[in-house]
């Protein structure tokens, strides 16, 4: 009996913040830009297996031009979340990059002329008070000089990454999920070959099965959330995303020893109540028409 969409979602989701843990460890003894090339450079790899089991359908030059643009800002957005590892906890960076998902309303308005309801601009606001909450007892500048840089550099990398979502819009129904998957992780990690190959020494040779650790989570997460998005609307599992604060947080607590603040999980209830209500209001008005969505990625990585 196949899996249902939300059991795959679920495992998607606990190999996202295997994905995360991992990038933090590797962070703390490599340069980010080298981290940040192997996640995508891994990634492809493992991620070139689904895409050969599924016939290596043609990638045409329409495809690297339009994925291009998504795999510039995947590849700067990315690199910003992954340097965000290194000084915030787990936790309260994955609460910052919830609000991708709020923030693709408003890309889309601008992009590519969406109607902006009004339950958007309330779900982004509500959503944004929930980042000024979390951001409150933040440590002072002599306790983590870089802290707030942290926050501010999430924040940019989940617009970014919101905008690549739009960008997606036309093409992943067309390339389907195996050249998604292949060319999300490709063309970002040949943006980034020369600067990360120029500039970061070569990790050690004990963090080699890491660096292959993490980019099997990569291509994990990406092809389990790919087929469960192929057999359920992005509306209706959208809140099982969340569920990444909670692997976070045991994650951060047990391999790195860190304690959230309790008005990270404070902010993260008003972050996560406006996105599980814009995705119940995106759920309403497309269903009358029943137009497909494909907007399921909600944060950098």
């Amino acid at each position: 009996m196949p899996a249902s969409p939300a059991l795959l979602l679920v495992l998607a989701v606990l190999l996202g913040s295997g994905m995360d843990a991992t990038i933090k460890h590797l962070g703390q003894s490599n340069h980010v830009l080298l981290v940040a090339f192997g996640r995508y450079v891994f990634g492809a790899t493992f991620s070139l297996v689904g895409y050969i089991h599924a016939g290596r359908p043609t990638i045409t030059t329409a495809m690297w031009r339009a994925h291009g643009l998504r795999g510039l800002l995947i590849a700067f957005g990315g690199t910003g979340f992954f340097w965000a590892f290194t000084v915030l906890p787990l936790a309260e960076a994955i609460t910052y990059s919830f609000v991708g998902l709020l923030i693709i309303p408003f890309a889309a308005a601008l992009m590519i002329g969406e109607r902006l309801r009004p339950a958007s601009v309330a779900a982004g606001v509500v959503g944004f008070l929930g980042v000024a909450i979390a951001a409150q007892g933040a440590p002072s500048a002599s306790e983590s000089p870089l802290h707030t840089l942290g926050v501010i550099v999430v924040l940019l990398s989940a617009t970014l990454f919101a905008i690549s979502m739009v960008l997606m819009r036309a093409r992943a129904p067309i390339d389907g999920a195996p050249i998604v998957g292949l060319l999300s992780s490709l063309i970002p990690a040949m943006f980034l070959a020369v600067p990360a190959l120029a500039i970061a020494p070569p990790p050690t040779w004990s963090d080699w099965p890491i660096f292959l650790l993490m980019g099997l989570f990569a291509a994990g997460f990406l092809y389990l959330m790919a087929r469960a998005y192929a057999g359920a609307e992005a509306q209706q599992l959208a809140p099982i995303h969340y569920t990444e604060l909670i692997w976070a947080s045991l994650l951060g607590f047990v391999l790195f020893q860190e304690e959230p603040r309790p008005q990270i999980y404070l902010g993260a209830v008003l972050i996560i109540a406006a996105g599980i209500y814009a995705a119940w209001d995106e759920r309403r008005f497309r269903l009358p028409s029943s137009r497909p969505s494909t907007d399921h990625v909600d944060r950098p990585g």
